[in-house]
């Protein structure tokens, strides 16, 4: 059975840059080259042709950095590359992140024409004081404008909160995932704020609520919205019936996927092995020559904990002749490590599927760890 492929685009530039973040994104600062950045995405994508079977994109998602700066022209253009490719069927699934502000939202009917079909967009919390101590640059209001403009033009959107931020309370969480689910999306992201190496937040740490106080947040938002209906089906992702996100499922189900952009990975299948690449980090570099790429073979001894990173991270976890298809090692190759997990309450078998017991998605790093070690 061939393996599901999809299409990542980065874009890397953002209006400023959040002290929480440590994605590949840089400011803005003297504008985006953005023609230029096109055409080396797309000579970046012609490169990789001919390591590609005829498989088509089941998706593609524009990530960042703030996507949503570009012109819905620049992703029509791309996005038409595609089709002319073979590579885009019709009922691909195409998500573009945008953040709030009232610059971008007017662009929202205009991507949705361009083909973009889901929108994720960055809302992180609907109260004035926690985006300001989050270094956002949308208000409160904004972040309500600009969901409501979305959900108007895409029938597919997500929203992105996150929770356990400076100085939050219990009830300002609340107030957060109510007013999300209020707004009736068809997918929420609810991820808990952690200090990333070499950001700010991690130099200079702000008061962030204690271990009891963020896990009794992660358990009111996992009742507020399977009580709203929200399928918790990821670690951080809820959804309606039949709108989960097919483009993070690739992932989590260990497809490949092509990356294109600065810094971008990919991991591709064919001829017995599993390939990485990257590109260039800095935009500058990337453009210089988006050509440029590292590959490297993921060994046998890391395909398992590779896997597993992944596939624990589904709440129902996966069918373990997954495992097999996704990585061509025979299910030995975690058996032992499987069977220490369950032992140890972390992981449980039901209906043929191996998925994480609830003490397992709580102390998701103790479960990966005992397959990394295997590594």
């Amino acid at each position: 059975m061939a393996l599901p492929r999809s299409l990542y685009v980065h874009f890397p530039w953002c209006v400023r840059k959040c002290p929480y973040c440590d994605f590949n994104s840089h400011e803005a600062r003297g504008g985006i080259p953005e023609d230029d950045y096109l055409a080396a995405l797309i000579a970046d994508l012609d490169a990789t042709l001919p390591l590609l079977d005829e498989r088509s994109f089941v998706s593609v998602f524009f990530g960042g950095g703030t996507p949503s700066l570009m012109a819905p022209e620049t992703v029509a253009t791309l996005l038409a590359a595609c089709g002319q490719r073979g590579l885009l069927p019709d009922d691909a699934e195409i998500t573009l992140e945008a953040n709030p502000g009232t610059v971008e939202a007017a662009k929202f009917a205009g991507f949705r024409a361009a083909g973009v079909n889901r929108l994720s967009l960055g809302i992180q919390s609907f109260d004035d004081t926690r985006l300001k101590a989050l270094g956002r640059i949308h208000s409160a209001a904004e972040a309500r404008r600009a969901a409501e403009l979305a959900l108007s033009h895409f029938a597919n959107v997500n929203l992105d909160l996150m929770y356990a931020l400076p100085q939050q309370t219990l009830e300002d969480a609340k107030r957060d995932i109510e007013a999300a689910i209020a707004l009736g999306p068809s997918h929420i992201s609810a991820y808990h704020l952690t200090l990333e190496p070499n950001t700010p937040f991690h130099h200079a740490p702000p008061p962030l609520p204690d271990d009891d106080l963020a896990a009794d947040m992660q358990e009111l938002v996992e009742e507020r919205l399977a009580a709203a209906g929200y399928e918790h089906y990821e670690t951080s992702a809820f959804a309606r019936p039949g709108m989960r996100c097919r483009h993070n499922l690739n992932y989590w189900e260990f497809g490949d996927y092509l990356g294109i952009g600065a810094g971008a990975h990919s991991k591709l299948s064919g001829a017995g092995a599993i390939r990485r690449d990257a590109r260039p980090r800095g935009p500058k570099d990337y453009l210089a020559d988006p050509l440029s790429r590292r590959w490297q073979e993921v060994s046998a001894a890391d395909l398992p904990g590779e896997f597993m990173m992944n596939a624990l991270r589904l709440a129902n976890g996966f069918a373990p002749a997954l495992f097999g298809q996704r990585t061509g090692l025979p299910f030995a190759a975690i058996e032992n490590s499987v069977l220490a997990a369950r032992r140890d309450g972390l992981l449980e078998v039901t209906e043929g599927r191996i998925r994480p017991t609830a003490r397992g998605r709580r102390y998701l790093n103790r479960l990966l760890g005992t397959f990394l070690a295997d590594a």
